[in-house]
């Protein structure tokens, strides 16, 4: 299963070049240019890990990280910043970042930080388990069931499936799944989100099973406990 990072940078050149470099490394990676964006995606959850700069429009680094350890999320992040003085590192590190990395920096450097942040032990309570109405999936063991019996997924399918549980009752646009879970930061007028939509749709409703997947008219799709 691919690691799933979170970049949280205003500089363009610096997000494409961290995304670009760890999207090389099969990671799946989300970004954001400004504070209070990333602190939208960080609380949505989800992710292994978070680069995070420093100073950001909106709502700067620390503030981010204060609000994200207030609201008990336990992400390990990485911060850059421009900034050398002893004293700065150690305010991200009281702020709850769990290293530190002065810019410039090499990716090699940044991927073997993150890399090590990722086999420490996370004290986190997690479940293993991601639900929605009668339906379970296990995320260590892959399997998928309904009402008790077990369904079938290729790993794409699975993986727009674990997609949408992350996000219940929000709604997914297309865009989102491409970007997401094919990676395309274009749309590409592809029916490919459409196509894995419908055949998911079939896997999981075999049966007569309700609906589980909803077509949200102009805007995308949801999966919703209502």
């Amino acid at each position: 299963m691919s690691r799933r990072l979170l970049i949280v940078e205003d500089d363009a050149d610096t997000r494409d070049f961290i995304a670009k470099g760890f999207g090389e490394e099969g990671y799946v990676v989300e970004t954001a240019a400004d504070g209070r964006e990333g602190l939208y995606h960080a609380t949505d959850g989800g992710f292994d890990a978070i680069v995070l700069d420093r100073m950001l429009p909106g709502l700067d680094g620390l503030s981010l990280i204060k609000s994200m350890r207030a609201a008990g999320l336990k992400t390990p992040v990485l911060m850059l910043t421009a900034m050398s003085a002893v004293d700065e590192r150690v305010k991200g590190l009281r702020s709850g970042a769990d290293d530190y990395l002065v810019k410039p920096f090499s990716f090699q450097e940044l991927h073997a930080r993150i890399e090590a942040l990722l086999r420490r032990p996370q004290e986190s309570e997690e479940s293993p388990t991601l639900t929605c109405k009668d339906l379970q999936m296990d995320l260590l063991t892959r399997k998928v069931t309904r009402d008790g019996h077990e369904i079938t997924l290729t790993p794409r399918e699975f993986q727009i499936l674990e997609f949408f549980l992350r996000r219940k009752n929000r709604v997914v646009s297309r865009t989102m799944l491409l970007e997401g879970v094919w990676d395309y930061h274009f749309d590409p007028n592809t029916n490919v989100v459409d196509v894995h939509i419908s055949k998911l749709r079939r896997q999981l409703d075999e049966g007569g099973d309700a609906p589980l997947i909803e077509t949200v008219r102009g805007a995308g799709y949801m999966i919703s406990d209502g």
